[in-house]
């Protein structure tokens, strides 16, 4: 049973520390420069613009592989972030990114299908998945992408992961 009396500030910490672990661990996503905006425990996906994200620099439009990429990492961060969400409010976890050990192992990716619907342009973009689908062995995620609009989403996939099995 979490502590009803725990400051507010050290639960933020706790929160905050353990999705940093969560990013931090993976150097594909420190090299895209995805991050992570959370409320509660609501994430959303930011991929702040870089040239180095440009696939085709006469429209110029993100690298669908780029797309892919963050749509994917949204999916299996937000994944990881619902299974974990209990044991670290309890302060069961703590991980440290720094401590390889102290993470917890990741979803791995079934298949992923992107749906591009739109070029995506020089600027940052965002994107929110949500589990539609989660038991011990597989589990099912759909996320949306989009730029300025939310309503005007530039990308969208459904992923499948395998969970992983303690032990």
């Amino acid at each position: 049973m979490a502590d009803r009396n725990e400051p507010l500030a050290a639960i933020k910490t706790r929160r905050n520390n353990t999705l940093s672990a969560l990013v931090e661990g993976v150097p594909y996503i420190r090299w895209l420069g995805i991050q992570f905006d959370r409320r509660g425990d609501e994430l959303t996906a930011i991929l702040p613009f870089d040239e180095k994200l440009i696939g085709n620099p006469m429209l110029p439009a993100i690298h669908g592989g780029v797309t892919a990429a963050f749509l994917e990492v949204a999916a299996i961060v937000e994944l990881t972030w619902t299974e974990i969400w209990e044991d670290m409010e309890q302060g069961r976890i703590a991980p440290n990114a720094a401590v390889p050990e102290s993470m917890p192992r990741l979803p791995k990716t079934i298949d992923f299908t992107v749906d591009y619907l739109r070029s995506g342009l020089p600027r940052d973009a965002y994107a929110r998945a949500r589990v539609v689908r989660s038991g011990r062995r597989y589990a099912s995620v759909q996320v949306e992408a989009w730029q300025d609009q939310r309503t005007r989403l530039f990308a969208q996939a459904t992923g499948h992961f395998l969970m992983p099995q303690n032990g």
